[in-house]
């Protein structure tokens, strides 16, 4: 089952990061069809947000048609946005970790690792467009 986190830094809303992560781990095959997502209750105990934050998400994520809800059951995967490419996954994991700790040797905490890795990442896109 997903755990979700709250990243006050993230410049999403608590709305918009659920969502986000359900999506991240359905393309991860971390989550598969018929899966379970943690109840409202369950999400609010940990997160500490309001209810109505919680059922936001799973009604886009239901709208999307990744999510099912049964009432008095739960909220359960439908669908999956995992393609070939997951096979890829592993090695560049691995390829991606040992950057990482080649970054924190260089002295890299967390939001600068993170804000080079999302330049680099920004510019390398928009030259796949140029």
């Amino acid at each position: 089952m997903i755990e979700f986190h709250l990243d006050d830094r993230s410049g999403l809303s608590p709305y918009q990061q659920l969502v986000r992560q359900v999506r991240q781990a359905l393309r991860l095959g971390l989550l598969h069809d018929g899966d379970r997502l943690p109840t409202v209750k369950e999400v609010v105990a940990r997160l500490a947000i309001n209810p109505n934050t919680v059922l936001k998400a799973y009604r886009e994520l239901e709208h999307d048609g990744l999510v099912a809800a049964r009432p008095g059951v739960g909220t359960f995967v439908t669908a999956t946005l995992t393609d070939a490419s997951l096979a890829a996954h592993g090695p560049l994991r691995q390829e991606l970790r040992r950057w990482l700790v080649k970054a924190r040797r260089a002295g890299l905490d967390e939001e600068s690792i993170e804000a080079l890795f999302m330049t680099t990442f920004r510019a390398a896109a928009e030259e796949d467009i140029a």
